[in-house]
């Protein structure tokens, strides 16, 4: 989905318009900047970016009706429309720990020299 179309759903379960809800869903999708598919998700659509959202925006959001909607119920809203449930960032991870790339796995030689700074 796209933020707006989220936005439409949030504005339709909790009343509103969905300009009242569109930043925060943006900020759910801005990830697709970097990978421009589905796994730019890893990034944001998780437990711990639904409390990244809280701090961002607050724990509640007044729409336009003058309702208060918790930010934590928009999130969560974003992240179950996109993945079915909520996951943790464990699981997107876990996928990645069992087949690594050989560069992951890499312990680069750490250098004893002071960097100098001109």
């Amino acid at each position: 989905m796209t933020p707006w179309h989220h936005a439409i759903s949030s504005a339709k379960k909790f009343g509103g318009k969905p300009t009242d809800y569109i930043e925060i869903h943006n900020w759910f999708d801005e990830t697709k900047q970097h990978t421009g598919d589905w796994t730019h998700r890893a990034l944001r659509h998780h437990s711990q970016g639904i409390q990244r959202a809280l701090s961002k925006f607050g724990h509640a959001i007044m729409n336009s009706e003058n309702e208060i909607i918790p930010t934590k119920l928009i999130s969560e809203q974003h992240v179950m429309e996109d993945c079915g449930y909520i996951p943790t960032v464990q699981d997107w991870l876990k996928p990645l720990a069992k087949n690594p790339e050989d560069w992951m796995l890499r312990v680069q030689k750490k250098s004893t020299e002071v960097l100098q700074i001109q």
